[in-house]
């Protein structure tokens, strides 16, 4: 960030205006492989920062309760339009704020206080909000959990049904925060249809990766699929609920004025552009190489002799126990943070250590895909990963600079979409 790029900013706060600089450095220069991170372009950048946020638009085009709301509707209209179009549903809502009020509308849709929930194992890759306990769907609800099986690291579909039949829970959600592998969401409709459940994709990571045509689509099976709008969908940080016909009504319902008032305009602005984006035949190929380099670094690794849970990806998400090579994920993961590499420690299935000191890193390509790098890089990517793991496990400060010097001249070969920096 530059005085002559943002001059009000930098008149009227420098010291706010100096941390955004230093983090537009940082993303620059660095190697991010956190898998719910990714650049968008300047498009959005422009669309999240406009007039719009003066708005305040409470209900939905053509029902607001206050009005000047012409050009809002409009705006709001199209972002809804775009997202039916792009993901085959019949009805979309683009105004929740982030993905766990999302899915909070979604409780309040079809549930009530005390009903029975179900939803994947926050330790095993599930997301707080599908009933964990220290959640608030774990307190307002009676949340219970299916995993993975030791032995793979795979969803056991046997087990989910048998479980969804003793329970009945009133919702299943299916989909998490770490799970590389590919979601049957054919096989989880089945066991919904049997147990009497309404069967919700949460598709947050996914959701671009579906897009482009890179992931199946959970459309045809569920009755309502809940997503955020950045990661692999290259959006501004906000969230979409979308559903079948019949649930309109429950889930518009829900988000206003359940859980919301007026909905972020910019942010739909935003959303707006990246639907727009994800349309084009260029997302198309960005969302397959998003998983081409996860194949292709997750087989690297392996090849390095790293333990990765399942054993690889179909995805855009790599997880990685490093209980094998004897360096907690915390500081495994604060090592490569000195050595330009962004990832976050987490947990593995059946972990034995605590979650703030995990075994294990997650990892994933959605930016480093968006800087154009591709499939002939990974190999570099794991040597970096695997020498600062061994570095972190000797205490070798010196390694890790070199690897951040590495790290900061390939980033400076391919810059950052949306980024102000040459």
């Amino acid at each position: 960030m530059s005085a002559s790029r943002h001059p009000a900013l930098f008149a009227t706060d420098p010291e706010l205006a100096s941390f955004v600089a230093a983090e537009e450095v940082l993303q620059a220069q660095t190697l991010r492989l956190i898998p719910s991170e990714n650049y968008v372009s300047a498009a959005v950048l422009e669309a999240s920062g406009t007039v719009l946020q003066n708005k305040y638009s409470e209900g939905y085009p053509g029902r607001r309760y206050y009005e000047g709301q012409q050009n809002i509707d409009r705006v709001e209209a199209l972002a809804v339009e775009r997202a039916k179009g792009l993901f085959g549903v019949d009805h979309a809502n683009v105004q929740p704020y982030s993905g766990s009020p999302a899915n909070l509308a979604v409780y309040l849709a079809f549930a009530k206080p005390g009903d029975t929930v179900m939803g994947m194992a926050l330790p095993m890759g599930g997301h707080l909000t599908h009933g964990w306990g220290v959640s608030a769907t774990g307190s307002w609800f009676r949340g219970v959990q299916y995993g993975v099986r030791a032995d793979t690291g795979l969803i056991d579909y046997d087990a989910v049904r048998d479980l969804a039949l003793a329970e009945r829970p009133k919702l299943i959600f299916c989909g998490g925060t770490a799970l590389p592998r590919t979601i049957d969401f054919a096989a989880f409709a089945e066991i919904a249809r049997e147990a009497g459940s309404i069967l919700v994709a949460d598709v947050a990571h996914i959701a671009g990766l579906i897009a482009g045509g890179a992931h199946p689509s959970p459309a045809d099976h569920v009755d309502v699929v809940s997503t955020t709008t950045h990661k692999t969908l290259r959006g501004p940080r906000g969230a979409m609920l979308m559903c079948r016909e019949e649930h309109a009504k429950a889930i518009d319902k829900a988000v206003f004025p359940g859980l919301q008032g007026g909905p972020h305009n910019q942010t739909t602005a935003g959303i707006a552009v990246a639907l727009h984006e994800a349309a084009q035949p260029s997302f198309v190929s960005y969302a397959h190489a998003v998983v081409a380099n996860a194949r292709a670094l997750a087989a690297a690794l392996l090849q390095r002799g790293f333990d990765l849970v399942s054993g690889g990806t179909d995805n855009h998400l790599i997880l990685i126990d490093l209980t094998g090579k004897d360096v907690p994920g915390k500081i495994a993961a604060k090592a490569l943070d000195r050595a330009g590499i962004v990832v976050n420690y987490n947990t593995v299935p059946f972990d034995p250590r605590k979650p703030f000191d995990p075994s294990g890193v997650r990892i994933g390509t959605p930016s480093l895909t968006s800087r154009g790098l591709s499939t002939e890089h990974m190999p570099l990517v794991a040597d970096w990963i695997a020498r600062s793991v061994d570095a972190a496990a000797k205490g070798d400060e010196q390694a890790l600079a070199a690897i951040r010097a590495e790290v900061t001249d390939l980033m400076a070969a391919f810059p950052a979409p949306g980024l102000p920096l040459s």
